[in-house]
């Protein structure tokens, strides 16, 4: 994360920033880490508040510690306040980027679940949790897409995406604990063969 931003940020902009997440936070079906996509967009792209190495970073770190994988909204929180110059600026991002994001999905799962588990015998009860299945899976390819193309590895380095098509039919298919594969996967990378 060497490479850092000087923002200037008002409060229109932390607003914005915060109803991004208040928004982000009803996507999240399959969890936070499904709507990396749309975050890089807001982000990176659009804003200009994260470099991609702070993005990728705070993604990588909080996915490699120990506890829930929502810690990247956190740091991408944090590193958005350091960018706008101060640790005061860091703990507004922070708790703004929690805030959005836990608030709104943590009302409405609770409400849905409660629904859902009174009507849980309804079609269209049944209908839904099958078809949000697809969603979240496409969610999550898109996520992988964006690390990997952000990180410099693009769809035609096939042995990436040979590995990972490997490894979802294992994990799949067999009763093999996932942290094999991504021991594996890791001896893979260290060695530098993909």
């Amino acid at each position: 994360m060497s490479e850092t931003l000087t923002l200037n940020l008002g409060m229109a902009d932390w607003l914005q920033f915060f109803l991004h997440y208040l928004s982000l936070s009803l996507l999240a079906i399959g969890g936070a880490i499904a709507t990396i996509p749309d975050m890089h967009r807001f982000l990176v792209d659009q804003n200009l508040w994260l470099t991609d190495a702070q993005f990728n970073a705070s993604v990588a770190i909080a996915q490699a510690a120990p506890g829930p994988n929502v810690l990247f909204i956190a740091l991408m929180g944090w590193n958005v306040g350091m960018n706008a110059g101060s640790v005061v600026y860091g703990l507004l991002g922070i708790t703004l980027a929690m805030a959005g994001m836990l608030i709104p999905s943590s009302v409405l799962t609770y409400n849905a679940t409660q629904w859902g588990h009174r009507n849980r015998n309804l079609r269209a009860v049944r209908a839904f949790k099958q078809g949000m299945a697809p969603i979240v899976v496409a969610l999550l390819i898109a996520t992988g897409l964006i690390l990997a193309s952000a990180s410099g590895k693009s769809l035609d380095h096939w042995p990436l995406w040979l590995l990972a098509g490997v490894s979802a039919v294992i994990f799949w298919r067999t009763q093999l604990h996932i942290l094999w594969l991504l021991a594996v996967g890791a001896l893979l990378g260290w060695f530098g063969w993909i």
